[in-house]
């Protein structure tokens, strides 16, 4: 189909806020934003068979109060209290409407073809054939004759009461000025977001239990074991022209039989961040600057699609949305960060030519170290089912239950000045990135956060306890190890000249 989609979107924004100093000490800030986001919608088309599709959301409910304030205690070095609230209504990415209006099951269809299924195997090109010839600048494309029978006309849609997401944030803080321009302080940030963006696959049946054996990872030998799936597709045990040997695993039934996966754009998913920073800073006094900080945070979600803007569902069982609450893919418990910036003068003017020599050096440098990040325990195939690949993970294993490898990173940098005249300056620098080398090693990050893969769905027929299965796991004996990492030391030289 066409590949040509005009998402166009207009915004509209007001707001009023008044900022009342109550006291000298005791200070307020009010307001209140009005947001309105509004889509084209003359090229949107309905399909008959999903009513719901072929339109843009209009909400005009999007009033967001707001409201600050801070409040000192003592003169001389106060302790400063500071607290707000406020709701942040955020824009629809637009690649949701062009989703919308591609795939309305009319413009656009998919074609699926499964190697291991016979019929497919017939319509799989030979290499080094394309199964289709379009030219690399075609803005649409046809699939060959003998596949039509194959094609599958997907939806993507707006649910009926879709509403403009939005977060709640509300933050607390207090910070006490101490001798030597120094500055210690306690914050604590609450952000909770609601009707989050969500991507559902509506077009499938209810889902019954089944059980498939465990084989190591060579698919050779069993391991006495079985995961249960939720499977949206039954098996079959009598022998067929598309199943000569049985059991096998029925085609999807469909409640839609004329469409294909119907992905619905719900806002419906959630989100919890909870996260108290400690710091420690020091303002430039003789040379010298630094700042410390230390975040204790948590950060949980219902696998919302901030990430995954417009793509199929990422929900593995849309009857039971409850299990996608878990770890946010950004979600990290602790991090540290140190900071300084080291100016030394020892030489002044009553030394000229040795101030020459020792002054104008800087030496500044960034210590960062952070506890894993979640990972989730994906299944290469498609162990349930339900015509998608991204949605599979180990049974009985929560989304993002797993936690990857730590962090720590030390950057430095060493630059000299150099006064030419009175209006230019030339500096020359050294700097490096991962100065101690530290291998920071990582799994596999894609456009859903950090995943790895812990067993491979096959569907080949296997035996176990005497009993044939339509198909099999394999664990991965890699699981969790590492497979890349992130950059080595890197040094690097600069000059530059300043006027």
């Amino acid at each position: 189909g066409t590949a040509v989609s005009h998402p166009d979107s207009r915004q509209y924004a007001a707001f009023i806020q008044d900022a009342i100093r109550v006291t000298d000490h005791f200070a307020l800030n009010v307001g209140v934003r009005y947001d309105l986001q509004t889509f084209r919608s003359d090229r949107l088309v309905s399909n008959p068979l999903w009513p719901d599709s072929g339109r843009a959301p209009f909400d005009t409910d999007n009033a967001a109060p707001r409201a600050g304030f801070a409040y000192s205690l003592g003169e001389q070095h106060p302790l400063v209290f500071r607290g707000g609230y406020g709701i942040f209504y955020t824009r629809i990415p637009q690649i949701y409407t062009s989703a919308v209006e591609l795939q309305n099951g009319i413009n656009q269809q998919h074609l699926r073809l499964n190697n291991t299924v016979f019929a497919d195997r017939l319509i799989f090109p030979q290499y080094p054939n394309a199964l289709v010839n379009c030219s690399p600048s075609a803005t649409s494309c046809a699939a060959p004759a003998d596949a039509t029978g194959k094609l599958i006309s997907d939806v993507s849609a707006f649910a009926h009461n879709f509403q403009i997401p939005y977060v709640q944030q509300a933050n607390a803080s207090v910070e006490r000025e101490l001798p030597g321009d120094i500055a210690i302080e306690a914050n604590y940030l609450y952000v909770h977001g609601s009707h989050l963006i969500r991507a559902r696959d509506v077009n499938l049946p209810k889902p019954v239990v089944l059980e498939y054996p465990i084989f190591d990872d060579s698919g050779t030998n069993f391991l006495g074991t079985f995961y249960p799936v939720d499977s949206f597709s039954t098996w079959q045990f009598s022998p067929t022209l598309t199943c000569p040997f049985p059991p096998c695993i029925n085609p999807l039934d469909r409640p839609e039989s004329r469409l294909g996966a119907i992905n619905l754009f719900e806002s419906a998913a959630s989100s919890v961040y909870n996260g108290f920073t400690f710091g420690l800073r020091r303002r430039m006094r003789r040379g010298l600057y630094f700042r410390v900080g230390y975040t204790l945070a948590h950060a949980i979600d219902d696998n919302q699609d901030a990430l995954v803007a417009g793509r199929p569902a990422t929900v593995q069982n849309s009857f039971a949305t409850q299990a996608e609450r878990g770890n946010s893919v950004t979600d990290q418990r602790q991090r540290f960060v140190a900071s300084w910036i080291w100016e030394p003068r020892p030489f002044h003017r009553e030394h000229p030519a040795l101030a020459r020599v020792f002054d104008d050096w800087t030496l500044a440098g960034i210590v960062t170290v952070g506890s894993g990040r979640p990972i989730n325990a994906k299944v290469l195939g498609d162990a349930n089912q339900d015509g998608n690949n991204d949605n599979d993970r180990l049974p009985a294993a929560r989304r993002n239950s797993f936690t990857g490898p730590d962090y720590a990173t030390t950057d430095l940098r060493l630059s000299r000045f150099f006064h030419i005249g009175d209006r230019w300056r030339l500096e020359l620098l050294v700097e490096s990135f991962n100065l101690l080398n530290r291998d920071n090693q990582r799994v596999d990050i894609t456009d859903d956060g950090f995943q790895n893969s812990a067993a491979q769905f096959v569907e080949l027929t296997k035996k176990a306890n005497n009993q044939f299965f339509p198909a099999h796991f394999r664990s991965q004996s890699a699981f969790l190890h590492p497979t890349s990492a992130y950059a080595p030391r890197q040094v690097q030289v600069a000059v530059k000249i300043r006027f």
